[in-house]
């Protein structure tokens, strides 16, 4: 089994994104004017001595499952997640954020119980949800759609964007909490597969398969703000769809070697025993235990570990030439 078998084709996904980009040409002057930045987590926004960051995503497909298991107070958590992580990677805080939810119809308690995590996300952001949008399009959308844009700041002296990263420089790693809102069509196609249901308890996990699924993506803002006030903090990827290719969007001048990986959650051991997925596959589709990491110097790297202490570790560093390689698995990854 493959993401792009499952319907998901990640090459064919980035083709698409650059005949988008392809036409969009137009850049406001003056105040509000772009910084370029090719490839990053979020846009760069001119503001002074600050810049602005915006950003935007969903949670996806992991809303099925959501409306498999009748279960939806946990999606509002992942909704702030997928765009507070991407955020941060700029070395920015966030600050706002606007939710966009489409609909077939209203239904009062699917939308009061994504609002418990939209708050409780929130909070754990610290980010104010200053606006956002319910649509009803029965004519477009089957069941719902969840996406949200998060607004950041960060003083221009500040901006975190990888041209920094030398060879040597180690790269820290930070646990994901499962697979987050990453592989879902994947991990689904799988289990429909294999003849189960959300509700199916497996041999390897501590719950039914569908609780497994809904655990909500980790967010790092808190430890990550802290870390680059403190720390010389060179680089930064949110390991989100694409698994390890996510850190070819550090740089174009240096690659890097994974040469001790995060140990797995148990959710990745299984799926990959029910799918017959290869290591390649399961490494370049999901966290695989990664949610997020950091380049510094490799004479801060085992203080930033401590500084950011439960499960964090250094995984590997940054060396000469480009792509990204786990010698332990023989695995390598050249292009995003």
């Amino acid at each position: 089994m493959t993401y792009a078998k499952a319907g998901v084709d990640i090459d064919r996904k980035s083709e698409s994104v650059a005949a988008l980009v392809g036409q969009l040409g137009f850049a406001r002057s003056g105040v509000g004017s772009p910084l370029k930045l090719e490839g990053h987590y979020a846009g760069l926004i001119d503001f002074g001595s600050l810049a602005l960051t915006l950003c935007t995503d969903g949670v996806g497909t992991k809303l099925i499952v959501a409306n498999q298991m009748k279960k939806w107070d946990t999606v509002g958590v992942d909704c702030i997640a997928m765009n507070v992580n991407d955020t941060i990677c700029l070395g920015a805080e966030p600050i706002a954020f606007v939710d966009y939810l489409a609909m077939d119809r209203p239904n009062e308690d699917i939308t009061s119980q994504i609002g418990v995590g939209l708050e409780k996300g929130a909070k754990m952001a610290n980010v104010t949800i200053v606006g956002g949008e319910i649509a009803i399009l029965p004519e477009i959308v089957t069941g719902f759609d969840l996406a949200g844009t998060c607004l950041g700041l960060v003083d221009k002296s500040r901006i975190v964007t990888g041209e920094a990263i030398r060879p040597g420089d180690v790269l820290v790693g930070l646990p994901s909490t499962g697979i987050h809102s990453n592989g879902l069509t994947l991990a689904r196609k799988i289990i429909e597969e294999s003849g189960l249901s959300m509700a199916s308890e497996v041999e390897g996990l501590s719950r039914d398969i569908g609780s497994e699924l809904l655990e909500p993506t980790a967010i790092y803002v808190e430890e990550v703000v802290k870390l680059v006030a403190d720390h010389d903090v060179r680089g930064m990827a949110n390991i989100t769809g694409g698994g390890l290719r996510n850190l070819l969007r550090l740089s174009r001048s240096v690659g890097f070697e994974v040469t001790e990986p995060m140990p797995t959650n148990p959710i990745f051991a299984v799926l990959q025993e029910l799918g017959g997925v290869t290591d390649h596959e399961m490494y370049q589709t999901f966290n695989m235990g990664m949610g997020f990491s950091l380049v510094v110097s490799e004479d801060e790297g085992d203080d930033v570990v401590k500084a950011v202490g439960a499960g964090a570790r250094i995984v590997g560093r940054a060396v000469e030439g480009r792509g990204v390689r786990v010698p332990p698995l023989d695995l390598e990854y050249v292009a995003y």
